[in-house]
């Protein structure tokens, strides 16, 4: 795997965004049975994901993850699971960037009672499975990524999040 990290924010760096990404991210692809993939950490503020998340989502508010993946590897409209993502001519595939908020991780922890470094790690796989086209607008879109995510931090000896 090829991870990029960049810190905008210095409290990711007390906090070693860098090592939870890395296990996050490996622990997700893993599961999916990905074997070579390329892909960036944004570890920002609240100002800098509210600007992203106006810029790309049309939406003026500070949100915790986002993600922009290389590929659309969306299901089709039968609720199959999501395409899977194909190599380019090295063998790796480009899933694309996350962009991860230290201001609202900070807060929804305090909120839910969470240890900052479990609630990351849960946001950098959720976010990583958007990259692999998976979603949550629809119901079973959201059971299905739902038990994912909660079976991809298991193997990590995290809890459920939910």
């Amino acid at each position: 795997m090829e991870l990029d990290i960049l810190i905008e924010d210095d409290r990711w760096a007390a906090l070693d965004l860098a090592s939870l990404a890395t296990r996050a991210i490996e622990a997700t692809l893993q599961d999916q049975n990905i074997q070579a993939a390329e892909l960036s950490v944004l570890g920002c503020d609240d100002v800098r994901i509210k600007a992203l998340n106006c810029d790309f989502r049309g939406k003026a508010a500070a949100t915790n993850v986002l993600s922009w993946p290389e590929d659309d590897l969306a299901p089709d409209q039968d609720g199959d699971a999501p395409q899977v993502p194909r190599p380019d001519h090295t063998g790796t595939i480009g899933l694309g960037d996350i962009a991860i908020a230290y201001d609202t991780c900070a807060r929804e922890a305090v909120q839910q009672n969470k240890p900052m470094t479990d609630h990351v790690t849960h946001l950098l796989v959720h976010g990583t499975l958007h990259l692999l086209g998976y979603d949550h607008i629809r119901d079973l879109d959201a059971t299905r990524m739902e038990a994912i995510e909660v079976k991809i931090l298991g193997s990590m000896g995290l809890p459920d999040p939910y």
